[in-house]
């Protein structure tokens, strides 16, 4: 018997392990499509806008259908999506099917994050950094494969075949039997809810989910090419700046639970995008490749919990049911996410690719403001067996 948590750590690696493959391939993909990087930036966008209608209107899709189906259509759709992109002849097929794939990304998005919600709420236990550093272990072991199997001259096609293979076989054993948690009360129904948008009381909340992904999107992204296009280096060195941000992405999340429980919320998020801007800052002005490394690496511990932070603080508000509240912060978060490859393209075609990451700085400030507040300052620490007290709307 699978325990429900390891299902939904399933997803999230199994979708982290298929983008983080195609982004470490985005420069042969760049090269097939031949395409320039703002034109490769417009072209990403589809992934962008299928995800924005996703989460304005999927709540109360994913809420009728049920975590089981939810998971089996929105992990292993992107799946065989994006396994398909190195084999398509232009740029306009390549954005049809991000189209299609940010839809089901939204979707996954939303019923992933209520179950983990859900099934704390039913055990007492804490898994929404967790289940997220499971995503940041995909990316990393995506990442590290990938500088690998780059290197050693393997086309891109066959490279996201393989991956394909392997994940619908593996999501398939792990979603199978899969069964969902009970809801939190009659009020976490989002039925009556056909469009999430943000309220005001959720707006701090978007404002530092923005910072968070704003960086991710651009230490995933545009790491390979900022390491090929500044230094020049062979591709494994190149694929390192991925490998490094998601591997310190995936170790902090792992062990984000008590670090939260001891020292709450706000000052957890305060140090990591500190840590963040400082990371971001280090890239932009690299004078040599360990440099500009270093920095990503600290760029991956700054925005690991800072987003599983926020999603808890949203789902736990009593205001709107929580599909509502996490689509909403998931529909300006997690779009962020796709929209920062083209905005950071556009910067990096006319101001230079080291002004992508300083761009990020003012917006990484402003998460930092909001972080100051918005998230709870209590220290919970839960005891194993035993429910946790109830905690604030944004504790």
């Amino acid at each position: 018997m699978i325990a429900p948590q390891f299902r939904i750590y399933a997803c999230f690696f199994l979708f982290a392990v298929t983008t983080g493959a195609l982004m470490a391939r985005m420069p042969d993909i760049q090269t097939h499509l031949g395409v320039t990087e703002g034109q490769l930036g417009l072209t990403m966008i589809g992934m962008s806008i299928g995800s924005l209608i996703s989460l304005t209107f999927g709540a109360g899709f994913i809420d009728r259908l049920g975590f089981r189906t939810s998971a089996l259509v929105t992990t292993l759709g992107p799946v065989i999506l994006i396994s398909s992109i190195p084999w398509l002849p232009n740029a306009p097929l390549v954005f049809c099917v991000l189209f299609v794939t940010g839809i089901l990304s939204g979707a996954l998005e939303i019923n992933l994050n209520v179950e983990i919600d859900r099934l704390e709420a039913q055990t007492g236990k804490r898994f929404m950094n967790r289940a997220h550093g499971f995503w940041s272990v995909g990316f990393f072991v995506t990442a590290l494969f990938g500088a690998m199997i780059r290197q050693s001259g393997l086309p891109a096609n066959w490279h996201l075949l393989i991956v394909a293979i392997f994940g619908v076989a593996f999501g398939l054993f792990m979603l199978w039997g899969a069964t969902s948690a009970p809801r939190r009360g009659a009020a976490s129904n989002a039925d009556g809810h056909v469009i999430a948008f943000p309220n005001w009381g959720l707006l701090p909340l978007c404002l530092i989910g923005f910072a968070a992904f704003l960086v991710e999107g651009a230490g995933i992204d545009w790491s390979a090419i900022y390491m090929r296009d500044i230094f020049s280096v062979e591709p494994f060195v190149g694929g390192m700046g991925l490998t490094l941000f998601a591997f310190f992405m995936a170790a902090m999340r792992l062990s984000a639970d008590p670090v939260v429980g001891r020292f709450g919320p706000r000052r957890v998020a305060v140090s990591l995008l500190s840590l963040a801007t400082l990371g971001a800052l280090l890239v932009g002005i690299a004078p040599a490749p360990a440099v500009a490394l270093f920095g990503f690496a600290l760029m991956g511990i700054g925005c690991s919990a800072v987003y599983p932070l926020a999603v808890s603080a949203a789902a736990q508000r009593t205001d709107r049911p929580s599909a509502v509240n996490v689509a909403a912060l998931g529909q300006v978060s997690f779009v962020v996410f796709f929209l920062a490859p083209p905005l950071l393209g556009f910067i990096a075609e006319h101001w230079g690719i080291r002004n992508s990451y300083l761009i990020c700085l003012p917006l990484l400030l402003a998460g930092l403001w909001a972080s100051s507040f918005a998230l709870g300052t209590r220290k919970v620490e839960v005891p194993l067996g035993l429910p946790p007290e109830p905690l604030p709307p944004n504790g």
